[in-house]
Parts: C-alpha cells; sequence; structure tokens
C-alpha cells in the first residue's frame, strides 16, 4: 500500500507541488490581507477618533470665542460712549445755548459717527478674538495630543493670558484712532448736509456707502491695523529684556499679524462688515415705514441727526 501510495506521488509529483505551493500562497496571502484590513481598520478608528477630537476641541473652542466676545462688548461700548459722548450734547441743548445751531451740527457727526464706529468696532472685536482664541486653541490642542508631555506647555497660562491682553489696543489707542478717522469720513460726507434735510433710506444707504469706501478704501490704511500695536511698540515694552514667556507672546503676536494680513482674513472680515452694515440698515428701515394715512415715504428721524 505504501508502494503504491508513494508511486501515486512519484507520478503526481509536479501537480502535488504546484498544488501545495498554491494553497500555501492562499493560506499566506490570507493571513496578509486580514492582518492589512486589521491594520486598515485600525487606522480607520484612529483617525476617526482623532477627527471626533478635533471637531469637539473646535466646536469647544467656538463656544468659547461667543463666550468671550459678549464678555468684551461692556467694555467696547463704554469706550465708544466715552470717546464719542453725545449725552453731553443733549444735556447743553436742553439749557438753550446760543449756539444752538453748532452743537445740533456737532450732535449730528457724533450720532453718525458713534454708530458706524460701533459696527466697525464690533466687526474688529469679533475676528480678532476668533483668530486669537483659534491659535491659542490649535496650540493647546497639540499639548493634549496623544504622545504629547503636557508638563512643557507650548502656550503656558501666563503666555495666554500676555497674548490675549494685546486686545486692549483695539479698546484704546486702536479704537481712538479708528474714531479720527470715521469722523473724518462722517464730516466729508455728512458736513454739507442741512440739519433740515430729510434723508430717504436710500440716500442714507448711499452716505453709508461713501463713508466705508473712504474709511476702507480712500485712506490707505487697513482695517487690521487698528486692531494690534505695532511691531515696534510690541518690541519696546520688552526692552528691559525678554522673558520665555515674552519670547513666546512675540511669536503669537507675528502668528497673528500674518493672519491678519492674509488675503482669507480681508475676505472674512469684509464679509462681517457688509453683513453688519445690512443689519444696520434693516434696523433703521423700521423708521422710514409708512404710517397709517400717509403717502409720502418718511425720512431719518430727526433724532438720528
Amino acid at each position: 500500500m505504501f508502494s503504491s501510495f508513494w508511486n501515486f506521488i512519484k507520478r503526481h509529483k509536479k501537480k502535488i507541488l504546484f498544488t501545495g505551493a498554491v494553497v500555501g500562497g492562499v493560506y499566506f496571502l490570507g493571513k496578509y490581507a486580514q492582518k492589512r484590513i486589521k491594520e486598515i481598520q485600525e487606522k480607520e478608528a484612529t483617525e476617526y477618533i482623532a477627527q471626533a477630537r478635533r471637531q469637539f476641541h473646535f466646536e469647544s473652542n467656538q463656544r468659547t470665542c461667543n463666550m468671550t466676545v459678549l464678555s468684551m462688548l461692556p467694555p467696547l461700548r463704554e469706550a465708544i460712549v466715552t470717546q464719542l459722548n453725545s449725552e453731553s450734547l443733549t444735556a447743553l441743548l436742553k439749557a438753550k445755548p446760543a449756539n444752538k445751531l453748532e452743537i445740533w451740527e456737532d450732535l449730528k457727526i457724533i450720532s453718525f459717527t458713534r454708530t458706524i464706529v460701533a459696527v466697525y468696532s464690533t466687526c474688529l472685536l469679533v475676528v480678532l478674538l476668533r483668530v486669537q482664541l483659534n491659535i491659542i486653541g490649535g496650540y493647546l490642542y497639540l499639548d493634549n495630543s496623544v504622545g504629547k508631555s503636557v508638563t512643557t506647555p507650548l502656550t503656558p497660562p501666563d503666555v495666554q493670558q500676555q497674548y490675549l491682553s494685546s486686545i486692549q489696543h483695539l479698546l484704546g489707542d486702536g479704537l481712538t484712532e479708528l474714531i479720527t478717522r470715521v469722523k473724518t469720513a462722517v464730516q466729508s460726507s455728512l458736513g454739507g448736509v442741512s440739519l433740515k434735510q430729510s434723508l430717504s433710506l436710500l440716500e442714507l444707504e448711499q452716505q453709508l456707502s461713501w463713508i466705508r469706501a473712504e474709511v476702507e478704501v480712500d485712506s490707505g490704511r487697513p482695517l487690521s491695523s487698528y486692531m494690534l500695536a505695532d511691531d515696534e511698540n510690541a518690541l519696546a515694552d520688552q526692552a528691559c529684556g525678554l522673558t520665555e514667556n515674552d519670547v513666546v507672546t512675540i511669536r503669537l503676536l507675528n502668528e497673528t499679524r500674518d493672519m491678519l494680513d492674509s488675503p482669507e482674513f480681508s475676505r472674512v472680515l469684509n464679509t462681517c462688515l457688509n453683513r453688519a452694515f445690512s443689519r444696520l440698515l434693516d434696523n433703521l428701515a423700521e423708521f422710514f415705514r409708512l404710517p397709517v394715512g400717509d403717502s409720502a415715504p418718511n425720512s431719518a428721524p430727526d433724532r438720528y441727526l
């Protein structure tokens, strides 16, 4: 029996070897395929988890941005009202002074300036805070990523506080410079408009367009320049010597300036301004609605002049 079996093997030796090679190849190929499938599945799971972590981190950061913006609006409003105080002029008018017409002219310019500055400064505040908080958020994500030691954070809390405190420029000197620029544009556009002249909604929209063109284009100065102090000023404040945290803060500020100077930022800011001024006109349109029994369109109410 063994001889017959041996003879069978010798007669079909090549077939048996070929079949064995095929079966072995299929077996090892199957094992390799299983291993690769497992690796791909593990990689996809890791990428999915990483994507979910990034999404959660992003959404959390956006909520932080919204809360921070809301907390900064009252200081911004106070700074605007302080520098463009129309209430004092209103009080003077109640005293019936001799220069009443001159005070009304000043009130007209200040009222328009304050409204327009509020739109500009709010948009600048929102986009600047989002840029800053997203930059910090990116570093925090790297600090918390898998395998990253948190004993040496890229942006320590002191650095974050120092970096975010740069927003004070927009609430101080930057706001003052912006007010000066807007007030000049308002005087150029509305200075010749008589207090007795009524403005239609269309005319008011045209006036706003002229003012925006002078502020954003004709001045030759980008709006981003009102957000952060100049590089020279930032470095001058550190003249006594730079600490390690100072170096990190300056790097963050330089990253922010690069972002503010980018075409993408300009498009985002312009979109925000367009929507904000459109919203302003929508709110003002409420005062131009026809009252019952009136067939002529209303003009801007006197209290807005």
